[in-house]
């Protein structure tokens, strides 16, 4: 049996190792931070997945990336998500964040908030993914003082 050296176990907080182009899924990514996070990834040479049900986001957000690296995936979060390829990220950005969109349709907001947080870690789990969670500070209500503090 070979030793291992302790040197050869990644550091899970450590910079990942490329192999070759890395596949980046982001939920949400037809919005405005999804759609400038995709052309973020795309510059740094990742091939990027973008999910949207487009409830809040827009195809003029992405009409301008295109190509093999590209791909749009029209899909609503609070369903389970299926991708055919390797994963190396999962970015789930996928959130009503306005509050005129949560005020106006708070069921969907809380789904999309913890079905599709669910299924966005079952998609970085089954793809043995990195996975990063955002938010907005929306979630604290209509702000009195921008930016609003997280107090």
């Amino acid at each position: 049996m070979k030793k291992v050296r302790k040197e050869e176990i990644g550091n899970p907080a450590s910079p990942v190792r490329l192999r070759g182009m890395t596949t980046s899924v982001v939920t949400g990514g037809a919005g405005f931070l999804g759609s400038n996070l995709c052309d973020y990834l795309l510059r740094e040479g990742h091939r990027v997945i973008c999910v949207d049900n487009l409830e809040t986001g827009s195809l003029e957000n992405i009409a301008h990336a295109k190509g093999e690296k590209f791909s749009f995936v029209p899909h609503d979060v609070v369903e389970p998500i299926h991708i055919d390829e390797d994963v190396d990220f999962v970015f789930h950005l996928a959130a009503l964040a306005s509050p005129v969109d949560y005020l106006r349709a708070p069921l969907a907001s809380l789904k999309v908030g913890s079905y599709g947080t669910h299924n966005a870690l079952g998609l970085a789990k089954w793809k043995r993914a990195r996975f990063l969670i955002s938010s907005t500070s929306e979630v604290y209500g209509d702000p009195e003082v921008h930016p609003q503090p997280e107090t």
